[in-house]
């Protein structure tokens, strides 16, 4: 067997449901919607994945599993972003269905999300994950809402502006008024995703205890609590 207990098929799981949606949300993130008179960035869709999997990855894994997963996606994102400059510098076929010029306008201004997400990304899940422990440490392991929608909340206030900063208002993509409405109402929006995310953080608990058995899930938060303190 490639794993050897299913903790390590848990840790491989929830971190390639973190990995793929970090990265993906870094893809698409320069496309802008408008959802009634809110301007938001498309990205918005992978992000509550990334927040589902951070908290439980958070609760099971602890301080060190998320930084290390944090950093190992940084640099993937990185890697994304080397293949997507090699490729916007090769020619197209004059028979291809995206031309040169379409695949540079993507993937062109996705160059400059990607160098203000890393940035936001990291920045963000390291002030996630102290977060998250100042809250589980001083409630006993009881609220486990609290922890989950106050660290993503804090968190992802400094994400929001830090990406639209570097990735938008640097490159003059948007006027200083835009950036900062986007950046209000992505945190809104974010913020009301984390929020209505509650209940699956309780479900994502519930199955994992089902796959793990309670017994040894139990065991691995309270071991997880132990070498946080």
């Amino acid at each position: 067997m490639i794993f050897k207990s299913k903790k390590e098929v848990l840790f491989v799981t929830l971190a390639g449901f973190f990995i793929t949606n970090a990265i993906v949300a870094e893809m698409i993130g320069g496309k802008l919607i408008m959802l009634g008179p809110f301007a938001f960035s498309i990205g918005i869709l992978p992000w509550p994945v990334v927040f589902l999997s951070t908290d439980l990855i958070n609760e099971y894994f602890g301080t060190k599993g998320v930084r290390r997963l944090s950093i190992i996606t940084a640099c993937l994102i990185g890697y994304a972003f080397i293949l997507l400059y090699g490729g916007m510098h090769i020619p197209a076929a004059d028979f291809s269905p995206v031309q040169d010029q379409e695949f540079n306008i993507v993937f062109g201004q996705s160059m400059w999300i990607i160098a203000g997400s890393m940035t936001a990304f990291l920045v963000s899940q390291m002030l996630d994950v102290v977060v998250f422990w100042f809250f589980r440490q001083r409630t006993g392991g009881r609220f486990l809402w609290l922890r989950a929608t106050g660290s993503t909340a804090i968190s992802q206030l400094v994400d929001s502006f830090i990406v639209l900063g570097i990735g938008f208002l640097l490159p003059g993509k948007i006027s200083l008024a835009n950036f900062i409405n986007i950046g209000l109402t992505n945190y809104t929006g974010k913020l009301i995703i984390a929020v209505a995310l509650t209940p699956l953080i309780y479900l994502g608990h519930f199955l994992i205890d089902r796959y793990l058995g309670a017994e040894e899930s139990h065991k691995m938060i309270d071991h997880t609590a132990k070498e946080e303190k």
